[in-house]
């Protein structure tokens, strides 16, 4: 079925409104993290993947804002054929091998002389764990011990683990497992989101400024010797739906944490690796303020592999060099030649097809599509369109509907997900964020792959608004 048919197919009429109706029903031995057995692809294409059903759709956020060069790309799939039959696996401890040796290379010289060191994990939820641990093990090789606090944010995550969960501030994931999270040595202060939380009578200077400050009483609250450093995303992803901070906002925190001796750590797992337009956020996004330690996962394999790594400055790696002189942290998996291989072929062909200006210029035409859309003088959905945000690849949608003439039964950005689907268009719908409770918010996050064309965004832009009046048209009271 071509994507035009199922479009129309799926919006005519209530039959086909959500995911669980759209899905047949059938058992599956997987435990899901959806209450239902999501739909089965069963190949991709570019922006596009086949569902077992044979209907054809746009991935339209790139899983978690993953895919960054589409999917079957011939680059990607050459390199890993050629890797396995050279080598498919060394253990690290024991050898390394040449894929990992060059993407490593590759991502320190990426920083410009940000970084002199990588280590690779395998996801992003172990790259930050590596963070944590790498961050604590140079505070112990230099001689500062009772370093061992860390100061993330409110509204932040950071990973899946326990203690990146701990290190995290998303209440619905940290929820069920409050009873086991670190409260000692994990700290938050609050989020830099504007758009919620500035006051009415503060300028961006002044709201930066308060923030700065916050952060400094935190330190002096838990004794500045004791910090180990502050962890932030310079583009908050998925637990607000792509939040940038005020201007000034890093070099300010980043002022916190120089005069107290404490290292400067940024999460992009989400936003690095070309997600932003630039091949790292704090270089378009952050300041320009390169970090001490820093992560990356998802765009750097691209969705052709399971892979993350952790980037650390000539301060950090000297501070092991000099003393140990090894990194005390490792997994099994960890440099894999195949999940290397494939990276680095995902990184060729982002600088080669010069694929960060391309998302630059297709970025700010979604950007513009979706305001228009949706806040436009005649556009249905601008009175529950809170705000639209982002750049380069990634985009956030928050919605509103407080006090508006809607009736809906669960908040508007899972239902427009599930009307998205029907329609031919995968998209991320996440709920928490407006609040610091997490008790509130309603937010949608695009994030096409960073050769998507203009017609393709067209496409994803026309989908995703008509999919949003459909619902609103639907719910009005």
């Amino acid at each position: 079925m071509s994507i035009t048919t199922a479009i129309e197919a799926g919006s005519s009429g209530s039959d086909a409104k959500t995911t669980s109706q759209l899905i047949p029903a059938r058992s599956s031995s997987i435990l899901h993290r959806t209450p239902w057995r999501p739909p089965v692809a069963v190949s991709a294409q570019g922006i596009y993947i086949t569902l077992e059903d044979g209907r054809q759709i746009i991935d339209g956020s790139g899983g978690t804002a993953v895919t960054c060069i589409g999917h079957g790309h011939p680059a990607a799939i050459k390199a890993i054929k050629e890797q396995v039959d050279k080598v498919s696996y060394v253990y690290n401890m024991q050898l390394s091998n040449e894929p990992a040796e060059e993407l490593a290379k590759y991502l320190v010289d990426s920083g410009n002389g940000a970084f002199e060191l990588c280590g690779f994990s395998s996801r992003g939820s172990e790259a930050m764990e590596g963070v944590i641990k790498l961050a604590r093990q140079y505070c112990y090789e230099t001689g500062q011990p009772k370093r061992k606090n860390f100061i993330a944010r409110s509204l932040s995550y950071h990973g899946n683990t326990v203690a990146t969960l701990s290190l995290s501030m998303n209440p619905a994931r940290r929820m069920p497992y409050e009873a086991i999270l670190d409260h000692d040595n994990y700290h938050h202060v609050s989020p830099a989101y504007a758009k919620r939380f500035q006051k009415a009578d503060e300028t961006e200077e002044q709201y930066v400024e308060r923030l700065r400050q916050e952060l400094e009483d935190k330190f002096i609250e838990l004794g500045p010797d004791t910090v180990i450093g502050f962890v932030t995303e310079p583009v908050v992803g998925a637990t607000t739906g792509v939040v940038p901070a005020p201007k000034g906002y890093f070099k300010a925190m980043h002022s916190v944490c120089k005069k107290y001796g404490a290292l400067y750590i940024l999460d992009e797992v989400m936003s690095g690796m070309g997600r932003m337009g630039t091949t790292h956020a704090w270089q378009s996004f952050g300041d320009g303020v390169a970090p001490d330690i820093q992560a990356v996962a998802k765009g750097l394999g691209g969705g052709y592999a399971s892979i993350g790594a952790v980037l650390m400055s000539k301060q950090v790696a000297d501070g092991i060099r000099d003393n140990s002189g090894f990194w005390k942290h490792g997994h099994t998996y960890q440099g894999n030649p195949l999940a290397c291989a494939a990276s680095l072929a995902v990184q060729k062909v982002i600088a080669e097809d010069n694929l960060l200006e391309n998302i630059r210029t297709q970025g700010a035409y979604l950007g513009q599509l979706l305001r228009h859309g949706l806040q436009g003088p005649n556009a249905l959905a601008a009175s529950v369109t809170f705000d639209i945000r982002g750049g380069g690849g990634f985009w956030g949608i928050e919605f509103d509907t407080d006090g508006k003439p809607v009736k809906l039964d669960s908040p508007l950005a899972l239902i427009v997900k599930e009307r998205c689907l029907v329609n031919g268009l995968v998209i991320l719908g996440l709920t928490g964020g407006s609040n610091l409770e997490g008790t509130k918010g309603s937010h949608v996050v695009l994030s096409p792959a960073y050769n998507v064309t203009k017609q393709d965004v067209e496409k994803i832009a026309e989908i995703f608004i008509k999919s949003v009046e459909e619902v609103l048209k639907e719910a009005a009271v």
